[in-house]
């Protein structure tokens, strides 16, 4: 009776671990067969592809960089020496090609991006896909458990083909339950490369927006450098005598500028004291731009590239406008002048509250007069620098608003005053 008990015992026994191994072998063949799809997709032709075109580009951008140090080189040579027509015209040259170059390689550059912005959702597909797998492993893995428990010993005795053979498999146990263990990390692991993966994305798009604004910028520049040249060709005649007679007007009426800016403020700080009525304290900063969005600037305050810097640092920004576009005062201000010089070089002087004041450059109409009041966001005139039209001056670029903003007289970076 003893011996029989025993015998049941380990009858029953061998049974239930047939049982288990036979759940945890279909979990098996689940986990492989998961890890298979896995590696398949490490050799997708598609994301190979994607790599080979992203290293393609990355060299070639390498090149252009390389070329457009070689340029740079030279540019800082022409501007170290002395001024020029043949100089001049050498500089213009070389910041010509440069900036082609800049521009290609920009292109490159955004080519780039949508290459990674592409991989990427290669990549968020395939992870969604394989978080949907292992999800449906896992519901399997209960199915079969849920299946079996509801199967007699007998049952699954008769469905192994040899009763020794649990004997075999009893070492598979604890490896088959690292794998379900594993499989579970490694859906938590899919989810959180999903979540890094999505954010990468973002932040490529992102880039991708920045990259083509930079492009547009750089098109814009190079638009304006082209015009340059043509502008002072035309202007000097190919005459160095003519270059150097510019060259000293131009100082001129820089210098003539900022001695009347200088004046003006403290001529009229009675006047000034008047903006503040009504007001809680003074603004250090403008209120608006003085033209209307998107603002595109061809020359940045003290430019290195400024094409005319032989002549005297930029003290300005130049913003893209169309030919009579409407400015704005960008602050309750002052007219302390309005200066219509015909087809010479017009302009406008706002003095604001605080020591800051304006200068708007080749303005092709004026509305406001002097010893007047303006509120901020008020017109107070139309954007010019067409060459040979009312206000544009002599060696202007192209349409666009030359932009100054000064504190106590003291040209500063309008970009750090601007909203």
């Amino acid at each position: 009776m003893k011996k029989l008990a025993q015998l049941t015992f380990i009858l029953v026994l061998s049974i239930f671990i047939i049982c288990c191994l036979y759940v945890f072998n279909q979990i098996k063949q689940i986990v492989v067969a998961a890890e298979f799809d896995n590696t398949l997709y490490a050799n997708h032709p598609d994301v190979q592809d994607l790599n080979q075109r992203i290293d393609d580009n990355k060299n070639k951008i390498e090149n252009l960089e390389k070329a457009a140090d070689d340029y740079e080189e030279k540019i800082e040579q022409y501007k170290n020496q002395s001024a020029s027509l043949k100089n001049q015209l050498a500089l213009m040259d070389n910041q010509i090609l440069k900036l082609e170059i800049d521009i290609k390689t920009s292109q490159l550059q955004i080519d780039k991006s949508k290459l990674e912005i592409e991989s990427l959702e290669l990549q968020v597909s395939k992870e969604e896909k394989e978080i949907n797998s292992q999800k449906k492993n896992i519901i399997e893995y209960i199915r079969l458990i849920n299946k079996n428990d509801q199967k007699s010993y007998l049952e699954i005795l008769i469905l192994n083909e040899s009763f020794s053979e649990f004997f075999n498999q009893i070492n598979y146990i604890e490896e088959i339950q690292n794998n379900i263990k594993k499989t579970v990390d490694h859906l938590q692991f899919l989810k959180t490369t999903l979540e890094i993966q999505k954010a990468d994305k973002e932040r490529k798009q992102q880039e991708l927006e920045d990259l083509k604004q930079e492009l547009e910028q750089k098109k814009i520049k190079l638009e304006a450098d082209l015009k340059a040249k043509e502008i002072l060709l035309i202007e000097t005649k190919s005459s160095e005598i003519e270059f150097e007679r510019l060259l000293v007007e131009s100082k001129q009426r820089q210098n003539q500028i900022d001695t009347e800016i200088l004046n003006l403020e403290e001529r009229v700080k009675d006047r000034i004291a008047q903006l503040r009525t009504g007001s809680s304290s003074p603004r250090s900063t403008l209120v608006y731009w003085p033209t209307p969005a998107p603002h595109y600037i061809t020359a940045y305050f003290h430019d290195p590239d400024y094409p005319y810097r032989y002549v005297f640092e930029h003290p300005a920004i130049d913003i893209r406008a169309q030919q009579g576009t409407p400015l704005k005062s960008p602050a309750d201000g002052y007219v302390a002048r309005a200066k219509d010089a015909g087809y010479g070089y017009s302009y406008i002087t706002l003095i604001h509250d605080n020591g800051i004041s304006t200068v708007f450059g080749h303005v092709s109409a004026i509305y406001v007069e002097e010893d007047t009041f303006v509120k901020a966001g008020e017109v107070i005139g139309l954007s010019g620098g067409m060459p040979g039209t009312p206000g544009a001056g002599r060696l202007t670029t192209g349409p666009h608003l030359h932009f100054e903003v000064r504190l106590n007289g003291i040209p500063v970076n309008p970009l750090e005053y601007l909203p």
